[in-house]
């Protein structure tokens, strides 16, 4: 051809990656391969011909003859991956888990199957089954005998019903799904079903009559929290204020009308109806009191509110005294009072008794004479009294609520602020979570509902959530891999007898039957989830018909990953990231280590050469690498003859005996450099060290190459300029910030390096620092003056950008430039800035993130997806030199800042004249 570059682009009409060819100085562009509405992916090149990935062939393309063929390749293989595979550890699959009405058993949705097993012994049923279909949110009807769920078998999530003994048909009872749903909840009654769904609207779906009625519609932050009155004729739940804060509504069954009950100036959730249905109890984020008492001293200190949630109730009617208030003699005055008209009221009930018994005597005998009394027989009078009895023991009175001035009615509860979720309670007790943000870890309190020995009690300790049961005696909690059942209360249970027994748990799930399923998934995932309900203009359902027919090829998970990522590409957006699923890890995998060092094998000298030592910065001697530690014996040169006793020349690589040694003592038989002539004759000596994992090593060597970027700045700036490197934007990374900016916070000019930064979510964090201004100063009565705002940075600022700045890092970069920190220097950044969550968990644990929060600018134009940002200042670094040592957009933005300096310097903070307030006779004397 004669050509020398050849490469892969998606520049032709039909916007597919083809193979196409320049000429060395990128011009005459020609197309090579015409593969319309596939993408050729994976090229290589090999002999003058390009072998690359099309859907799921292999194909070559020919140079010198233009052409190009499909490969074919026939495989011998039982294909193991795609046999019956049998779960045996349902547990790592388990996504929801909820209680029987009467605590007896336990429902279990585990790899989109449901389980009901018994809190003791027993039977365990599955209650729904059917390959190629995901079960959701499994949880019992109130009389127990059903459990209720979602099932995505019609091609969309719908609600079931199935036996709870797993004998008999499930029965689909909505067929109006087109959106994800979630948050299934069976009134007391079981005549409705709440429910919400990705659109952010709650519905309650009418059992008998199989229709829905929109409860709330929110353009905010969605609906949650959905919880029924005793009475099912009223909901609570969460909704988001336009304000962002969550507010607690009423639902009226009967009028279909929603009330807040709560203000929109406090964050309040978590709603729990009394079982009296006299009181609405909830949480609510009201306590604010700052660890933090002040913006003085070391790194900005900054207010920071912990515990900040209490627990409120508020009374229905506005005619109930709290059960938490003290007696009074105004109230046990009143108690007394009521007290004694009941007994006066009892026994005037029983004088009008003695007479009805005269009556019915009278009515009897004449009924005897003959005599027809117009009435019923007594018998049917029985009959009715009987009835009357029944109805009236399972009546549940109804819930009276005074809506206006509900909020004005609120009380605090007997309890300290804290971190709290999860609220619920029976007939006694109150239950919820506390957490501890520093441990990470959470428990279940409980409090007695009572007015006199108010004391909050730890009913189990580090636990994973819990669930009360509809009728307030039993509690399902999760603690580590274990369920358990125990009594509503104060005391802490016994574990060792509460455990639900889930041994000898296992089933099977077809592997091609999941794979369709996970590819349907992946593709509502997307539909449902993606920014833009239009699909970029993609014809989405063309696109699942399209990709379908691949998963027939497939015969492992991650090629399935490979089939997705193509139908998702479709879409031309980034952050659409794929992992996790059944892989196989192997049960001999062993976990390698390293030496924090560049080694190379050297079998002249007898061993490993010690190359280069990797270089940390000496104030973080934790970061040190294992051979860089004070009093290991261990220099660049240095040849490692053996680790453990083992000959480093007798294994292939000395990874070998490194195999599951770090972080435990090590030997190395080390021999010093003493020069070539004398090195055979030196003498060795023993080291002990503790390896590093791989991945602490590249953090290691990455750190490095930061260390010596800021020496280079130190170095060519005289120290006028500071440097500061952000690897990602994750909450590690404001750590970062801390340690490298405050130290340089006073010099005349900051370069903000974000090449390489992997994304986040803190842009706001460092803007916000970034922008603050010295508009005023401190003078004592000796020392330098201080300004304020504390650490604002007064000099000139740079942020460095290439093609590997992603995600929230180009969130960063393009706020500098339009809050006009500075400039941006670099090359134009990746191009992903449609936010995500990773909050679209596949059946097998795997994960299709969806891109679901795309950005735009007060202009109206959407942000940097697609095509990054572009840097003011355009400087590359080029690939030899840049191997070289030479890093050229360093230097560009420390001669930037230079210039700067020069030209337009920041003026110095000069301590004016103190005043002059004296007069008179109290003038100073010269």
């Amino acid at each position: 051809m004669g050509r020398a570059r050849l490469f892969l682009t998606d520049r032709g009409d039909d916007g597919s990656m083809n193979v196409w060819s320049m000429t060395p100085d990128g011009t005459d562009a020609q197309q090579h391969t015409t593969h319309a509405g596939w993408d050729a992916q994976g090229a290589d090149l090999d002999g003058g011909r390009i072998v690359y990935q099309l859907g799921a062939d292999l194909r070559v393309y020919d140079i010198a003859t233009d052409t190009g063929r499909v490969v074919p390749i026939p495989l011998v293989s039982d294909f193991d991956a795609t046999r019956e595979n049998w779960v045996k550890q349902p547990m790592n699959y388990v996504t929801s888990a909820h209680i029987s009405p009467d605590g007896d058993r336990v429902a279990l949705t585990a790899r989109g199957r449901v389980f009901v097993t018994p809190a003791k012994k027993g039977r365990r049923a599955q209650v729904a089954r059917r390959e190629g279909a995901r079960y959701r949110s499994a949880m019992f009807m109130p009389e127990g005998d059903e459990v209720v769920f979602l099932s995505d078998e019609t091609g969309e999530l719908e609600l079931w019903t199935a036996p709870s003994d797993g004998i008999g048909t499930p029965e689909q009872l909505s067929a109006d799904g087109d959106v994800f749903r979630y948050e299934v909840t069976p009134s007391p009654d079981g005549k409705w079903i709440a429910y919400r769904d990705k659109n952010y609207v709650a519905w309650l779906f009418d059992v008998e009559a199989k229709t829905r009625t929109e409860i709330a519609r929110n353009q905010n932050d969605g609906i949650g929290d959905l919880r029924w009155a005793p009475d099912s004729r009223w909901l609570a739940y969460v909704m988001t204020a336009d304000n962002s804060y969550p507010q607690i509504h009423v639902y009226a069954v009967e009028d279909a009308t929603s009330t807040a009950v709560t203000s929109d100036r406090v964050d309040s959730y978590s709603p729990t109806w009394s079982t009296d249905g006299k009181w609405l109890y909830f949480l609510s984020d009201r306590h604010f009191q700052s660890r933090v008492g002040s913006p003085w001293g070391p790194r900005q200190p900054e207010p920071y509110f912990d515990g900040t949630t209490k627990l409120y109730m508020v009374s229905l009617t506005g005619e109930d005294r709290s059960p938490f208030e003290e007696d009074d003699e105004v109230y046990l005055a009143e108690k007394k009072a009521e007290e004694e008209a009941e007994t006066d009221e009892d026994a005037g009930d029983e004088d009008d008794s003695n007479d009805e018994d005269d009556e019915e005597d009278a009515q009897a005998t004449a009924s005897d004479d003959g005599v027809d009394t117009d009435e019923e027989s007594p018998d049917a009078e029985d009959d009715a009294d009987d009835a009357d009895g029944e109805e009236d023991e399972d009546a549940v009175d109804p819930v009276v609520i005074a809506l206006d001035g509900m909020n004005e009615r609120v009380l605090e509860a007997p309890v300290k602020p804290g971190n709290y979720g999860g609220l619920s309670a029976n007939e006694k007790h109150l239950f919820w979570l506390a957490w501890n943000p520093e441990a990470r870890t959470q428990k279940l309190q409980a409090l007695e509902i009572k007015n006199n020995d108010i004391e909050v009690k730890t009913v189990l300790d580090e636990m994973n959530g819990y669930e009360l049961s509809r009728d307030g005696k039993k509690i399902l909690a999760r603690k580590g891999s274990a369920y358990h059942v125990f009594d509503a209360g104060t005391s802490a249970p016994d574990l060792d007898n509460t455990k639900v027994d889930l041994s000898g748990w296992t089933f099977s799930v077809d592997p091609r039957e999941e794979w369709r399923l996970i590819l349907t998934e992946a593709w509502r995932y997307h539909r449902d989830y993606f920014y833009d309900p239009g699909m970029h203009g993609v014809d989405w359902d063309a696109m699942l018909d399209k990709y379908m027919p691949l998963v027939d090829r497939v015969t492992h998970r991650s090629e399935l990953n490979d089939v997705i990522a193509q139908m998702v590409s479709e879409l031309s957006a980034l952050h659409t990231y794929l992992w996790g699923g059944d892989r196989d890890t192997g049960d001999d995998s062993v976990s390698p280590a390293r030496l924090g060092a560049r080694l190379a094998r050297d079998e002249a000298a007898g061993g490993y050469r010690v190359e280069h030592v990797y270089a940390s910065d000496p104030n973080y001697p934790g970061r040190r690498s294992p051979l860089a530690k004070p009093g290991v014996k261990v220099a660049e040169g240095d040849v490692i003859e053996a680790v453990n006793g083992v000959a480093a020349l007798s294994v292939p690589d000395i990874s070998v005996p490194l195999r599951s040694q770090a972080g435990r003592q090590t030997l190395l038989t080390v021999r010093a450099a003493v020069g070539e002539e004398a090195e055979a004759e030196a003498e060795t000596h023993r080291v002990v060290v503790k390896p590093i994992s791989p991945w602490a090593e590249r953090n290691l060597r990455y750190g490095e190459w930061e260390y010596r970027r800021r020496q280079l700045v130190d170095g060519k700036s005289n120290g006028d300029i500071g440097y500061v490197h952000l690897r990602a934007m994750g909450s590690g990374d404001i750590a970062q910030w801390a340690r490298e900016y405050y130290p340089v916070f006073d010099r005349k000019g900051l370069i903000v390096d974000v090449r390489h930064n992997g994304g986040g979510n803190i842009d706001s964090w460092i803007l916000s620092r970034l922008l603050r201004k010295a508009w005023m100063y401190w003078a004592g009565r000796v020392g330098r003056p201080t300004w304020g705002m504390q650490y604002a940075f007064r000099g000139h600022v740079v942020a460095l950008v290439d093609g590997n700045t992603g995600s929230d890092g180009e969130a960063f970069a393009e706020g500098f430039q339009r809050l006009g920190i500075g400039k941006v220097i670099g090359t134009r950044t990746w191009g992903g800035e449609i936010w995500l969550s990773f909050n679209t968990q596949q059946v097998d644990n795997g994960l299709a993130a969806v891109p679901q929060w795309g950005v735009f600018g007060p202009e109206g134009e959407w942000m940097v997806e697609g095509h990054g940002v572009d840097p003011d200042i355009v400087v590359d670094n080029l690939p030899h030199a840049t191997y070289n040592g030479a890093d050229a957009q360093l230097d560009a933005a420390i001669a930037h800042l230079q210039n700067l300096i020069r030209t337009e310097p920041v003026p110095e903070v000069v301590i004016p004249p103190r005043p002059d307030k004296s007069h008179g006779d109290n003038r100073a004397r010269p």
